[in-house]
């Protein structure tokens, strides 16, 4: 038994290829067919046992095929050899049919079907020793090791049989295909884009029509029509143009123009780059909300809860930068993956914004802010010592900036209760000290 037959010694294995077959089978031709194998797949497992399996090759089919189709040919194929493998396929397709129905026979016919269409595919495809790392238009393939019939290949749009072909996945914007399709590849690497030009279409659905496109798909130039002829045409809801049905798969995903504009997180269909170029910038701060859409925060109260939470974070930052304990602690690491609301507070990404609405983001921003704010407060006595006396009332517990209670002077940083501050008629006591200092160092410079 050849390297292809070992390959099924696993049942579960030759299952999930099966149903691969059963995809690519011509439904009306082999409807039969296909009920007869799956049947002898599903109550006869024990067909595919290595000892079976010599039983049943030392049985006499009549079917006008040698078992050297079995065996893998010496030197290259040749045209006939693919030409004899579909007259025996077609030959037992048709003793499928003629065969008394569940009868041993027709499941030994069943068997050597499955064979054949295997060895086929491997004829067209043969393995070749293929490079582990190839670069081609920016991306950068890697060979897989994957044995999965799940995947299908982006370029030809068929299914990959991981068992017997060899393909490739980008590690940059995750395109994969069959390693025969790659010289084929015209599509750039998305990641390539979005490293040079991280911004979004912030236009809902900017649609230019498909006179603009020639009537022609807008990322392969492939004819297409709004009645199917010659090829549907399909609208991706982010860019606004029409692609082919093999550059769009009716994949969805959430628009960021909709979210920003309306609010909205149902996804629309996109074509395969768009979805891509989405997924890859998903977690990428690039939103300033407050110059896109500044409105957005009176109506989404969620939005506003959050702001607050950043800028107090933003506040006890200084407070861990000069803190030994909170350094080892390593308590600014625990917003290592959204590393911007350490750095501002009004950059959103669009995955923000999709866990503000489900309300993930708060309750998770909300126990960190708690964390932060036990430590400077609490656990921390050289973080307390950093805290403000209000110099109006001086009256109260020691303050922060980041309590809910005060308010900060914005020319010297003090801090002081909030009714004490804005009841207050003259000016700051801090700034009114430093700008007397400041005085009396002139004056002393004058003297000298």
């Amino acid at each position: 038994m050849d390297k292809l037959g070992l390959k099924f010694y696993d049942f579960t294995c030759l299952m999930t290829t099966y149903e691969t077959i059963l995809q690519k089978l011509p439904l009306q031709q082999d409807l039969i067919e296909n009920k007869c194998v799956w049947e002898v797949l599903k109550a006869k497992p024990e067909l595919f046992s290595s000892e079976t399996r010599t039983q049943s090759s030392d049985r006499t089919m009549d079917l006008g095929l040698a078992e050297d189709h079995f065996s893998r040919p010496v030197g290259s194929f040749v045209a006939s050899d693919i030409e004899q493998l579909k007259l025996a396929i077609e030959e037992c397709k048709r003793l499928i049919l003629e065969l008394p129905e569940h009868s041993e026979r027709q499941k030994d016919t069943v068997v050597k079907l499955i064979h054949l269409r295997l060895k086929l595919q491997e004829l067209k495809d043969p393995e070749e020793d293929e490079p582990n790392l190839r670069v081609l238009l920016e991306h950068r393939f890697s060979k897989e090791k994957s044995k999965s019939v799940k995947q299908t290949c982006d370029k030809c749009s068929t299914i990959i049989w991981g068992l017997i072909q060899t393909w490739y996945t980008c590690t940059g914007c995750y395109y994969r295909c069959h390693s025969k399709c790659m010289n084929l590849i015209t599509k750039p690497c998305v990641r390539s884009k979005v490293s040079h030009q991280s911004e979004y279409e912030l236009s809902i659905c900017p649609e230019i029509g498909l006179d603009r496109q020639d009537y022609r798909c807008a990322e392969c130039r492939t004819p297409v029509s709004l009645r199917g002829v010659p090829s549907e045409a399909r609208q991706c809801d982010y860019t606004g143009q029409y692609y082919c049905s093999a550059c769009h798969w009716n994949d969805t995903a959430i628009i960021p123009a909709r979210v920003i504009h309306n609010w909205e997180f149902e996804p629309r269909k996109v074509c395969r780059s768009s979805m891509r170029y989405l997924a890859l910038m998903m977690s990428r701060p690039v939103l300033k909300l407050k110059e896109i859409n500044p409105l957005l925060f009176n109506f989404v109260e969620e939005l506003v809860e959050i702001r607050k939470l950043r800028q107090d974070i933003l506040l006890m930052k200084p407070y861990f930068i000069t803190c030994k304990e909170a350094m080892e602690a390593r308590l600014l690491l625990q917003l290592h993956d959204r590393q911007h609301f350490v750095e501002n507070d009004d950059m959103y990404s669009l995955q923000d914004l999709i866990d503000i609405s489900s309300g993930r983001l708060s309750c998770s921003l909300t126990e960190i802010h708690t964390t932060f704010a036990k430590h400077i407060k609490l656990d921390c006595e050289r973080c307390q010592a950093k805290g403000f006396v209000c110099e109006l009332c001086k009256e109260g517990d020691i303050l922060f900036p980041f309590d809910s209670h005060t308010s900060v002077c914005h020319d010297c940083s003090a801090v002081f209760h909030r009714d004490c501050y804005y009841d207050n008629s003259t000016t700051c006591p801090r700034c009114a000290r430093m700008t007397e200092r400041k005085q009396d160092e002139l004056s002393d410079e004058k003297e000298a």
